[in-house]
């Protein structure tokens, strides 16, 4: 089935009713949004309705989770990447969505809606005009508002009755009988889920009998005093949303004084943290790097942080998390603490750049795309706060960004850091680069060019100015390297390396293939001698990358084959990834222009891994031509076919058309015609199509495997 839609939880009960009118809305209208007060188990009904439904759509059932979002600015990007689209097409944020939605027929789950119901309106009317074969399943406290939207209004589980009760059986883990103590606690709670869940964890730590008695003293109280804090009214069941408030209160009143100063403190976190960034966002006072690993631990043991994955991140539910953020802003703190979550995540964007190249790049890469939606929180707070910072942070993340396909938030917030920010020197420079390659994946050759020029001056003042700091510090003057060590001969630095390799890069993907090899020569030749000429340097990497696709597109396959294969070599010593896959990338197409499509479909295959290692939709499209290539002209033409299908999907998720290099696109048209030819257009057609509707990661699968293992 294509798609992606989260498992579901193992505590969803009843609501047989609720689905059978989720269902039925979902065939008969394009939109049906299921509404409810906070904790009423919205989400849980619209997965399992999303998981029942999506056998009934081809191109499948997509989950958008819209609670990290804090603003609209991010919206259609989240979606974007919901639906596996990495847009990189300028030009307005909705158009990719829409021609990436426009001739699919699948159902669009846009969860927690509510902070957000009038630009979700907006882009639902936009995306439903665009796509007449899209659903979308919206869960929200309020109506969206959108013309021909199904409302589903979903009550609490009947108090009284069997489903609450086996609801808080299955969360305490105990097995309660439906009268008694389990059954009064479902009615105080007004069969609320999130409620019984709070309320089954205190059973775990107390007994059904306590937590009974408890409930009693305090919900036999009036409304007004259950829960002074937070008691607003809200449109939707203002009462119940109150007795929500308050079980969520009596927790906070249960825990700990340092579990209640911890859930405060976590609620400036809008995406999953592990105990290490809890840790270095949340100490202070008597909540300490000793103390906080058992009041983390009691959180959880009352169910008000929940652990994400196995790999140790925990999650706050958005109604939890903002009443910690209510305490949080009582106490003063939400500055302080808001400060400290930018200024962490600042420090680990800084150490992701630092240990991009070399044996953790890899590791440093996946930990930047799972904390993404923390790294964009950090950015938001200092660009309102601190430009300078906001620039330093994301001219360390947005190459990795742009690595990913999030080209469209790398441009945003380099644009803006930039427009903000009156920092010179090495933070503008790195920030210009990193612009540069964003748009030059982009497409917007006219804006790259100019922000190239930007880029090589601000490197030539950068390391200037770095060379005269480091002069006033000694008493006895040193020639060196800009950006180098001490003692070192003159020459460029890394970040005037990099304005190099993104000049090359610009005139190789505008068909100079002599200018990219003459810059990066020019910075390459005056490096030698100083640690820049030493392979730990990435930018010197990077130009001897762009060095070797100049020397293939200028015909020295010879010199080319060479120079990748010796650099190739010291990747691998390094575990070096980005540079290495790129190389596979044009040994492939090396092999091809020399006429051995076996040697050009083994790296075209080990190119292709490496991509998928990076999650680059982009290198995987590119792979997937070379490769298809490479089939086609050994006279494969059923794999041909395949491959080449898979490709046009993975480019369709790109946003954009297909994009040859200069020397591939002539082989590719020649083979595939070939190709064509010999197994009949219509045979060819119909594996192509075939591959082309199937799921993208299948066709993947299939094409990095051998010919015997098809």
């Amino acid at each position: 089935m294509r798609g992606h839609l989260p498992d579901e939880s193992p505590g969803f009960v009843g609501r047989r009713t609720e689905l059978e009118r989720v269902s039925a809305a979902l065939a008969e209208h394009r939109l049906v949004t299921v509404t409810g007060v906070g904790g009423v188990g919205k989400t849980r009904l619209a997965l399992r309705a999303a998981h029942r439904a999506a056998d009934r759509y081809p191109d499948g059932a997509w989950w958008t989770d819209l609670s990290p979002l804090d603003g609209d600015r991010l919206l259609v990007a989240l979606v974007a990447d919901s639906v596996d689209l990495s847009d990189h097409t300028p030009g307005m944020a909705t158009t990719g969505l829409c021609r990436r939605l426009a001739d699919d027929r699948l159902l669009l789950v846009l969860d927690s809606c509510e902070h957000l119901a009038a630009p979700c309106a907006r882009l639902v009317t936009e995306l439903l005009a665009a796509a007449p074969g899209l659903t979308v399943l919206a869960t929200s406290r309020s109506p969206l508002g959108v013309e021909g939207e199904r409302v589903i209004a979903l009550d609490p589980l009947p108090p009284s009755g069997r489903d609450a009760v086996e609801l808080l059986r299955r969360a305490a883990g105990e097995d309660l009988p439906v009268a008694g103590p389990a059954g009064e606690i479902c009615v105080r709670l007004e069969g609320i889920p999130l409620a019984l869940e709070l309320a089954a964890a205190q059973i775990r730590l107390q007994g059904v009998e306590a937590v009974r008695d408890q409930l009693g003293t305090r919900f036999d109280a009036p409304p007004e005093a259950r829960f002074d804090l937070l008691a607003h009214p809200e449109r939707v069941w203002p009462s119940r949303h109150q007795t929500l408030r308050a079980a969520i209160g009596w927790s906070h009143e249960l825990s700990a004084p340092l579990e209640r100063l911890l859930w405060a403190r976590l609620s400036v976190f809008r995406g999953p943290f592990d105990l290490a960034s809890a840790t270095a966002v949340c100490v202070g006072g008597p909540l300490n790097r000793a103390t906080l690993p058992d009041a983390l631990a009691g959180l959880v043991r009352a169910s008000v942080v929940r652990p994400r994955d196995g790999a140790g991140r925990h999650r706050m539910l958005d109604t939890i998390r903002a009443y910690g953020a209510t305490w949080l802003d009582r106490t003063g703190e939400t500055g302080t603490v808001a400060d400290r979550h930018a200024a962490h995540f600042r420090g680990l964007a800084r150490r992701a750049e630092t240990e991009w190249h070399g044996t953790r790049q890899l590791r440093w890469y996946r930990t930047v795309d799972a904390h993404h939606t923390d790294l964009r929180t950090a950015l938001d707070r200092l660009t309102r706060t601190d430009p300078d910072a906001a620039l330093d942070l994301v001219g360390s993340v947005a190459f990795a960004w742009s690595c990913r396909g999030r080209l469209r938030e790398a441009r945003d917030g380099l644009e803006q850091a930039l427009f903000l920010s009156g920092a010179r020197g090495r933070p503008r420079a790195r920030a210009l680069w990193a612009l540069g390659v964003t748009l030059v994946l982009q497409g917007e050759f006219g804006p790259a060019q100019e922000i190239s020029e930007r880029c090589a001056r601000e490197a030539r003042y950068a390391e200037h100015t770095e060379g005269r700091e480091h002069e006033d510090r000694h008493t006895v003057p040193t020639q060196r390297v800009p950006g180098g060590p001490p003692g070192t001969g003159p020459g460029p630095g890394d970040l005037t390396l990099d304005a190099a390799a993104l000049a090359g890069l610009l005139a190789l993907t505008t068909g100079r293939p002599m200018a990219a090899y003459v810059v990066v020569g020019h910075v390459l030749d005056a490096v030698r001698g100083g640690p820049a000429d030493s392979a730990e340097s990435a930018a010197r990497l990077r130009c001897h990358l762009v060095r070797v696709f100049a020397l293939t597109g200028l015909g020295r396959l010879a010199e080319a084959r060479d120079r990748a294969l010796a650099l190739r070599a010291r990747c691998e010593d390094l575990d070096e990834h980005w540079v290495r896959t790129a190389l596979e990338y044009q040994l492939a197409l090396t092999g091809l222009l020399e006429g051995d499509p076996a040697t050009a479909a083994g790296h075209a295959r080990a190119m292709l891994e490496g991509t998928r290692a990076l999650g680059a939709s982009l290198g995987v499209a590119l792979g997937l031509d070379v490769l298809a290539t490479a089939l086609a002209a050994a006279g494969d033409g059923e794999r041909a076919a395949d491959v080449s299908g898979t490709g046009e999907a993975y480019w369709r998720s790109t946003g954009q058309p297909r994009r040859d290099l200069p020397g591939l696109r002539a082989l590719r048209e020649k083979y595939t015609d070939t190709v064509r030819a010999t197994i009949g257009e219509p045979a060819y057609e119909e594996i192509f199509v075939r591959a082309l509707t199937g799921l993208p990661q299948d066709g993947l699968d299939r094409a990095l495997r051998g010919p015997r293992q098809t």
